[in-house]
Order: structure tokens, then sequence, then C-alpha cells
């Protein structure tokens, strides 16, 4: 069965099309999804339709039990877990015309942030335009077309919708990427990805492995040491926390191989375990997309990508949020703002030859700063930077406030010095360049 929200006359290219019936594709609703959406829904007469496998908005912020997978024998999408406060800041988590509304602490609960993104969808009208449980399956360019093969979860029944443009909004926070260790197969206690964490209660008593020490390895290992008997967290970053950690939290270098009963480390030494919990982060992962698309995914690096998010092999279709370590509500409008200034014919695309020139020359810079592959989409405090090149290429009127870029910086830094307290802080946004420490509020409440 077919279904098709408009016609498009063949051999005519994206720029010669009657842009009163500009169709465009957005798969997913987090917050990426709905910043999309927004954006397009400002462009006269285009067409937009939102396909969301879950059952509402919000991404990886909707929190579940479950793991593994979902009633339909998908794997779960979200890596929520009960009780998370933000790590960052709300004053950055916003949109750049929408800000989370004020409350009394700046690091706020995650049902926060779920409400907020709800709110956000429902005043733009983006709710309305969602397909709730419709699993996009392929998508396909087909005779200068995309053709986007979407399975209606509930009923069964496989429709084809075509379209002028697609944005991938899909997140990159769902597809665990799990290290290989020399006999990992023979520990006999409990692995798991911090994927499947939900809560640190299942922890009572146990002696914890925590490899990893980004955000996530950081604060599950804190969370883990308030039931655990006690927890190690194995890392290989240089520069030593600042953070003092609790008496049964120790840390070693990065594991050599597993033993029936634990681990050997680097240094030589071994330690017994009952469980290994991997935050060894997650996989960019788009299953659904065709060979037509063009697009490859090596040591995590999506290619080819004009400013990391325009698809130069077929350039009607963007990525939105691929960087990270970013302010991602700002930064997934500006670069929505960005394509479709192409998109939406007020401004002419480089040709493939210029684009591929332009990411080479750039990714050349990064990888003298020393990124690895695995750190291409990686921003961190290079992240105002890139939304400078994103407004100035674009000859967009706003950008990104630097105040936002600095309390970005600063918050993170602030997080790796003190783990513990980091949450206390309280801070307001002076102007468009400074920001300011408010009042410490209380003790930070149980997780």
């Amino acid at each position: 069965m077919q279904d098709s929200i408009g016609g498009l006359v063949e051999g005519r290219s994206w720029f010669d099309m009657d842009r009163e019936r500009l169709r465009f594709c957005v798969i997913g609703a987090g917050t990426a999804g709905i910043a999309t959406a927004r954006r397009v829904l400002e462009i006269e007469g285009a067409e937009v339709v939102i396909f969301e496998r879950g059952e509402q908005v919000g991404g990886t912020w909707i929190y579940t039990d479950r793991v593994g997978k979902d009633r339909y024998g998908l794997d779960i999408h979200t890596s929520m877990y009960r009780g998370l406060r933000t790590n960052l800041p709300k004053e950055v988590m916003g949109f750049p015309d929408f800000p989370i509304p004020e409350q009394a602490q700046s690091y706020i609960p995650s049902e926060d942030i779920l409400s907020f993104l709800k709110l956000y969808a429902d005043t733009f009208g983006v709710t309305e335009l969602v397909r709730f449980e419709h699993h996009v399956e392929l998508v396909d360019r087909v005779e200068g077309e995309w053709k986007v093969r979407v399975k209606n979860l509930p009923s069964g029944e496989v429709m084809n919708y075509w379209f002028d443009f697609v944005f991938v909004c899909n997140g990159h926070y769902h597809t665990p990427a799990m290290p290989s260790y020399p006999n990992k197969e023979v520990f006999k206690g409990l692995q798991l990805h911090s994927h499947d964490y939900r809560s640190s209660d299942k922890f009572k008593g146990e002696s914890v492995l925590v490899i990893g020490a980004g955000p996530s390895g950081m604060d599950l290992a804190l969370e883990i040491s308030k039931h655990a008997t006690r927890v190690t967290m194995s890392h290989h970053t240089k520069e030593p926390f600042k953070t003092i950690f609790p008496a049964n939290l120790t840390q070693k270098p990065d594991v050599q191989e597993l033993t029936p009963t634990g681990a050997r480390f680097a240094d030589g030494s071994e330690e017994p375990f009952t469980v290994i919990l991997y935050c060894t982060g997650y996989r960019y992962s788009f299953p659904f997309l065709g060979p037509s698309c063009g697009i490859t995914v090596h040591d995590n690096y999506v290619q080819p990508l004009y400013k990391h998010c325009i698809n130069i092999n077929q350039p009607s279709m963007a990525f939105i949020g691929l960087p990270y370590y970013v302010c991602a509500g700002q930064m997934f409008d500006l670069q929505a703002r960005f394509c479709l200034r192409y998109y939406s014919g007020q401004l002419d695309l480089p040709g493939a030859e210029a684009m591929h020139e332009d990411t080479r020359l750039r990714m050349e810079q990064r990888w003298n700063r020393g990124f690895r592959t695995r750190q291409a989409h990686m921003m961190g405090p290079a992240q105002g930077e890139y939304y400078e090149d994103l407004q100035r290429t674009a000859g967009l009127l706003d950008g990104i406030k630097p105040v936002m870029t600095k309390l970005h910086n600063e918050s993170s830094q602030r997080f790796n010095d003190d783990l513990l307290g980091f949450r206390r802080d309280v801070f307001r946004i002076v102007d468009d360049e400074n920001f300011e420490e408010v009042v410490e509020v209380g003790e930070d409440r149980e997780m």
C-alpha cells in the first residue's frame, strides 16, 4: 500500500521545485526532531511529517523500566535512568527563543526536561504532525525522490511515503558501543551497558567495575557507590580528577583482560568483581538508511557530511544532532536553520567538490589538534567555532549567544572538578555574553 503526501515532476532539482509543495520527512520526535520540524513549519507551504516509533515526544528523555526489547520486539531506545538530574544547567538546555522556565535550581530532574519538550512541541504546532508508533524501516533514493517505508506498529501495516527532503533526527544515545577484551566470555558475573542501567538499587552488596570515566561513567560510579560494597572505575583519563570520591570508590587504569571472577588491569593488578558496567558510549546507528543514501559510519565517523549535517552524496538529506558535548537544543535549532536556508532556496548549496574540500580542510584541522576518528563529531571547548561557522556560512542573522558556550564549558569543568557538589550550583544569564553564579541551594538530593 502506498501513501503519498504530494507529487513531484520527475527530473527537476529541488532548487526548481514548486516551493509551495516542498515535502519534508523528519525521523524522530526527540529534541532534534521537534526543533527541526518547528523550523520547517516557518517555510510557507511546506509539508512536514514526523515519524516517531514511541508513544510521545521526548526521545531519550522518556523513562521506562524496560530494557532490551519493547512490546513490538524493537530495541529499547531510551537510556534514561530513574531519578536522573541533568548534568548541564537548564540555562543552556533550552532553545534560543524558548528557554526552560525559571526554577530555583539549575540542574533539574529529567521529567522536567520531558515536560519542557512537550510544551515546546505543543506551542509550535509540532505534536499534531507526529505519527506516533510509526517505525521507519527503510529510506531510499528513487528517481529523484525520497521513498520512506514505514511500519504502523499497532496495526502492522507497512506503507511507503514520498518526500523531497529527509531530516535524520534519531539521536545517538541508543546503540551501545561495547569494547572487546580478552577472555570477556569467561567472566561469571553480570555484564551490562549503561544503556540498560535504570537504578542503583540492584547493586546493593555487589563489587562493581565501571569501565569508562565520561559523564555517564563518573555519574553512575558515584550513584552505585551508595549501595555497592565497593566500586572501581577503570579509565585512561590523563588529567587527575579533583573530585574527592567516597572511600569505597577507587580508580584503576584500562582493563587488560577479564578473568572468571574479575579483571586484570594495565598496571598488572587484578581485582574480583561481581558486576561489570560498561559506560563506554554509543555508536551512531542508522539501520534504516539504504545504500542509495550514500552514508557510511566508520569508527563512529559519519561520512560524507558537509558541516556535520548535510549529506554530500545526497544533499537533500541532513542529519541533525550528531555533534556532542554541545548546547544541544541551541545547536539543533541552528543546524536546522542552516540546512533550511538551502532547502528553501534562499541560498545555493555549494557543489559536491566544494563541500568535500571544506570538510577535508576542517577535519584536517581537527586531526592536527589530536582528535581521533571516533571523536570526529566531538565539540566541547571548540563548539563556539562550529556555531560561528554555521551562522557565517548560511548568513544567519542569529546564531548562538556566546554566553551559552561559556556557561556550557564552565559547567562541564565543574562537573569534572566537583562531581559530588556541582549540582548545587545555580546560574543566571546576565546578557548575551555573561552569566553569574547566584547562590547554592541546599544539598544535592539522592538520585
